[in-house]
């Protein structure tokens, strides 16, 4: 049936593009790998590397047909393995950078589904062994992908927020006193993996500039950073998911919001919030 024997192709193609994005940045891809929190620290690096290896393995014994439904069997072996450590997340009520494709998608509904329907189609090129290519191949291919990925991204809206945009006030309860002109506010929570991680970079920043941590619980520790307690300040302020940064001036008005997941987005959001203070006419929200 062509439907089955398109499948190794769809597989092929996710794991292509999968590894790409994450040599992109494989230190974020280390880092979305600690998130999860289901492995030491210490072993997050060289666990992202043996999955980057195993999905370029899964590829190359893909498209090379003698060795198709090995490929299957480590494609599935790998999906198998995405969704346990997402289901251990959501369990956890975690806020964990997915990682899958080298970008910021949080933990959810939407990956989970996408990784389910990912390991349907590696278990179908299993079971279809190793059949020929076939130029009717790539279409069929190309609708399974999008069966398979559409779905969940349509999920992804389940909270879809986009922060407060610049030159609006931060609705914040209980906002200290700021004692310079400028404040950063990152908002965190207890049971977020990559808040942990970027907890070091948030410290290393109010040499900058007043910092301070905003939970929607109890908690959280600040390791020596204050930490203000607001039960609705995501839902207020239409935040989306942490680790996210606020950057306002004095009277509390915003310069600059973003995500915060990596040190480079987190220096991201402080260059916008540096060059709104010097033309403050410009709307600088980050994504």
């Amino acid at each position: 049936m062509i439907v089955a024997e398109s499948a190794y192709l769809a597989v092929t193609a996710v794991l292509l593009v999968a590894v790409l994005g994450k040599l992109r940045d494989a230190r974020g891809f280390a880092r979305s790998v600690a998130g999860y929190q289901v492995l030491p620290a210490r072993l997050a690096g060289p666990a992202a590397v043996g999955l980057l290896v195993a999905e370029l393995v899964a590829a190359g014994l893909l498209l090379a047909p003698g060795g198709r439904r090995w490929g299957a069997v480590v494609a599935g072996v790998l999906f198998s393995t995405f969704l346990a450590a997402m289901a251990s997340v959501m369990r956890r009520r975690m806020a964990v950078d997915c990682g899958c494709f080298g970008g910021h998608d949080p933990v959810g509904a939407g990956t989970l589904l996408r990784t389910g329907l990912l390991l349907v189609l590696a278990v179908t090129a299993a079971l279809a062994g190793p059949v020929a290519f076939a130029p009717l191949q790539l279409p069929v291919a190309a609708v399974l992908l999008g069966l398979a990925l559409l779905p969940g991204r349509l999920l992804r809206g389940e909270k879809a927020g986009y922060g407060p945009r610049s030159g609006t006030r931060f609705a914040l309860t209980g906002a200290p006193e700021p004692a310079g002109d400028r404040m950063m506010y990152a908002l965190v929570s207890p049971a977020c993996g990559l808040c942990r991680t970027m907890l070091p970079e948030f410290a290393a920043t109010a040499a900058r500039l007043e910092v301070v941590l905003v939970s929607a619980v109890e908690g959280y520790s600040g390791g020596g950073l204050p930490v203000v307690v607001d039960p609705e300040v995501f839902d207020r302020n239409d935040i989306p998911w942490p680790p996210y940064v606020v950057v306002t001036d004095r009277a509390g008005t915003v310069l600059a919001a973003g995500g915060a997941a990596d040190p480079a987005q987190l220096e991201q959001v402080l260059s916008r919030a540096d060059r709104r203070s010097r033309t403050p006419g410009e709307d600088l929200h980050g994504p």
